[in-house]
């Protein structure tokens, strides 16, 4: 499935490098929300994780289909759900479709997301705004509408896995630590927009000042020290850690030194949604912004539940050294 790159044994900081300042949070499934201090991400702590494998680039439309043709796999998104799933649901609303994103008329209060979300019917990751859409052309571009499940798949059939959280964060981090974004300290260096964000006034209009409004092909933006492409920004990567608000502090609390390998808390606790199983997001997307995500960040989380694709989210996969 494309390159990868290998890294090598090291300690590794996994971090919130916005430790002393207020950033917006990413609520239910990776959409961000309202300002909070990202207590998620803290506190800051000493992590190793062994050598491995990763794709250079998130998985691709491309790389997709041939899973898709190899094994005759249908995804969430492309399955409608049932009455027994829903049983409260009327039976129009039981269509297959997943989560897409619509930018509003006018400016709005940025504290209900739904406001620019919306369930389309028949959108999937081969119709990514809906079925009068399509990925022609668009091969090398990351898949999207992609749920847990969906990239796990994937990651099997391909020899592979997903990610733990503190793996993704080391490849991140291309052997730096502490450093703000995955090229450095400042956002623009030299005037340079390094990775696809959202510019202008969210979510009425994405001004492009980075060459792309919306969703981008992979690799048009320098990699970071490790070779890796679009650790930042242009679509959200799942991770197989659950995702629990505290996790970080249990960390802390139950080591005083490095924690060697960290796979991710036995189960999922979202204190915003605590019914929902949620699994990690890294990386943030096209849709982040200083206005409203800033999860474009090294050290900051998203979340998502396990059976819900959007999009703006994909994956990259990681193997062994061994």
């Amino acid at each position: 499935m494309g390159s990868k790159n290998p890294l090598k044994e090291s300690a590794a900081s996994q971090s919130a490098s916005t430790a002393n300042s207020s950033a917006t949070a990413c609520q239910a499934e990776g959409h961000c929300t309202a300002q909070d201090d990202m207590r998620d991400a803290r506190p800051i702590h000493r992590v190793y994780v062994d050598g491995f494998w990763m794709d250079k680039t998130e998985v691709t439309n491309d790389q997709f289909a041939k899973f898709v043709k190899a094994t005759g796999y249908r995804t969430i998104a492309e399955i409608a759900p049932t009455k027994e799933e829903f049983p409260t649901a009327p039976k129009e609303n039981l269509v297959a479709g997943s989560t897409v994103f619509t930018p509003t008329a006018r400016a709005v209060p940025l504290q209900n997301m739904y406001q620019w979300w919306r369930y389309q019917h028949g959108a999937d990751w081969k119709h990514p705004q809906g079925p009068q859409s399509s990925i022609k052309g668009k091969g090398n571009y990351p898949v999207v509408h992609i749920a847990y499940p969906d990239a796990v798949a994937y990651a099997k059939w391909a020899g592979k896995r997903l990610p733990t959280e503190a793996e993704w964060e080391f490849a991140a981090r291309g052997g730096k630590d502490g450093d703000t974004y995955t090229w450095g300290n400042e956002l623009k260096p030299g005037g340079k927009w390094m990775a696809n964000i959202y510019q202008g006034q969210f979510p009425v209009k994405d001004t492009a000042l980075d060459g792309f409004a919306g969703i981008a092909p992979v690799k048009q933006y320098p990699p970071n020290k490790f070779g890796l492409y679009d650790m930042a920004g242009n679509v959200w990567e799942w991770c197989s850690d659950w995702y629990r608000a505290d996790y970080y502090a249990q960390l802390a609390q139950s080591t005083k030194g490095v924690v060697k390998n960290p796979s991710g808390p036995d189960s999922a606790f979202d204190p915003a949604e605590p019914g929902e199983k949620k699994h990690v997001h890294r990386g943030g997307s096209f849709l982040c912004s200083d206005q409203y995500c800033t999860r474009y960040m090294i050290g900051t989380r998203g979340k998502g539940e396990v059976n819900t694709g959007a999009n703006h989210l994909g994956f990259r996969c990681v193997k062994a050294t061994k």
